[in-house]
């Protein structure tokens, strides 16, 4: 599985850098996606990276605003989020899916890990 890294609590307008790694090249052979799941609320897509072509996809709510990013290297994914809201607060995840396509359909394809807690305060 993969780990995450980063979370914190942050003031509305803040910055954070979230990490996600995993052991051997599981990273680097795979397409990574980054979901969250609120509070009382189902876990949903945020954004997607390709593996050879790193191409990128994110949800409608977050454009703008955050980048995912590959470094294969280090065997590591990233999600820089900036200008964060409230409304972002929640636990994120990366996981292994199968294709970097539209982020609404997205389905995770290998197993979740532990998630790392965003808090966004007002």
């Amino acid at each position: 599985h993969l780990e995450e890294s980063g979370g914190d609590l942050v003031q509305a307008g803040g910055s954070l850098k979230l990490s996600c790694v995993a052991s051997g090249d599981t990273i680097c052979i795979s397409t990574i996606a980054w979901f969250r799941q609120a509070p009382g609320k189902e876990r949903v897509p945020v954004s997607c990276i390709g593996t050879t072509d790193h191409s990128t996809n994110y949800a409608e709510s977050v454009k703008g605003r955050f980048t995912i990013a590959r470094d294969n290297a280090n065997n590591m994914v990233y999600l820089q989020m900036n200008s964060l809201k409230p409304e972002d607060t929640a636990h994120y995840y990366c996981v292994v899916i199968r294709l970097c396509g539209e982020v609404a359909r997205l389905r995770n394809f290998g197993p979740w890990g532990q998630g790392t807690q965003v808090t966004v305060s007002s």
